[in-house]
């Protein structure tokens, strides 16, 4: 690989300099983390001169990957894993085909998604609801094609058989945002007494479920299993417990897993470089997360390098060939094709 090197520790580098974009998300979640991390690592190891911005989103995540598809970025960050397969031929929530879409990695985020609703409507499942027909002010994110988070969350209702017109109907509202935590907010504010969400493990879920301001709703099998076909989301119950007034299982849909993208046409040598860093300095975004117990966290540790080769979407040829050169042990092999300095 042109202009690649291995120094006297083994580590590979860039003799070259390079110009990297990275779209993470709204600026302070866990995609703008881990995009800092892996800035700070590849530009350590890249010629003089190498820089990188990380561009922060108005919208929802799928602009991450608009900006990647047209050329503007050079590496982003989506979720749910599960449903990335759908953006190669542009189906489900992608109305427009990305072939040229590779990723470097998938890092783990036990996520589901939820609909809870307050106690004072006396309903505790799907079939309660579609019988009493509240008025429910549900609180979800905006589904406008640019954010996964609405998309699912409205065809999470659809296989529930409670469309957006039919909440509507019961004289329901809608109060929508990008971010969970404004959704979150309107209901701590009162202005709704519904939730629609993932994020399932931050302590704004806790702190609402756990002081008996919503009722989570199990979802129906029915449901879950038409969700699988459809978006290839699986059911991902909650255990018992999760929070303290839980008692039992709660079925759920899944929203899993982080998946780092970049074009095919990146320079081999920087995927390369890029995915080494993702692998090899994993240790340095696990810390990042270990004061939270990896039940709670928003990032699943430890990182195995073995599952985040295992991407949704086929790999780039750089990041390809250095898991290719990983041992059965999990250590970077050795027999890498390139001299050294």
């Amino acid at each position: 690989m042109e202009g690649l090197n291995i120094d006297e520790k083994g580590q590979p580098r860039l003799s070259r300099s390079y110009t990297l974009n990275f779209v993470g998300d709204w600026g302070g979640a866990n995609f703008h983390r881990i995009c800092s991390w892996l800035t700070q690592e590849f530009c350590d190891r890249a010629g003089p001169g190498s820089r990188s911005a990380i561009w922060s989103l108005r919208d929802g995540g799928l602009d991450g990957l608009m900006q990647l598809n047209h050329g503007s970025a050079d590496l982003a960050i989506c979720t749910p894993a599960a449903l990335m397969s759908k953006a190669l031929n542009g189906e489900g929530p992608f109305s427009t085909a990305m072939p040229h879409l590779r990723a470097l990695a998938t890092l783990p985020q036990n996520d589901r998604m939820v609909l809870a609703v307050n106690p004072k409507h006396n309903i505790k499942t799907f079939e309660e609801l579609r019988r009493q027909k509240p008025a429910l002010r549900i609180a979800t994110a905006v589904n406008d094609g640019t954010n996964l988070i609405g998309y699912v969350a409205n065809e999470f209702l659809n296989a529930h058989g409670i469309s957006k017109t039919t909440i509507e109907s019961w004289n329901g509202t809608f109060l929508t945002a990008h971010r969970p935590e404004r959704c979150v907010a309107f209901v701590e504010t009162g202005e709704a007494d519904a939730l629609l969400q993932e994020a399932i493990m931050t302590p704004w879920w806790r702190r609402l479920i756990e002081a008996d301001k919503l009722v989570p709703l199990p979802a129906e099998p029915e449901a879950l299993e038409s969700l699988q076909g459809s978006l290839g989301l699986r059911n991902n119950p909650l255990q018992a417990r999760f929070w303290d007034n839980l008692p039992e299982e709660l079925p759920a849909l899944d929203f899993s897993d982080f998946v780092i993208f970049v074009r095919d046409d990146m320079p081999k040598e920087v995927a390369y470089l890029l995915t080494w860093c993702l692998v090899e300095t994993r240790h340095m975004l696990e810390g990042q997360y270990k004061h939270i117990p990896p039940e709670r966290s928003p990032l699943s540790y430890p990182l195995d390098p073995n599952k985040m080769a295992q991407t949704p979407i086929p790999l780039h040829e750089g990041a390809n060939e250095y898991y290719s050169q990983r041992d059965a042990s999990g250590q970077q092999a050795c027999q890498i094709t390139i001299s050294p300095f």
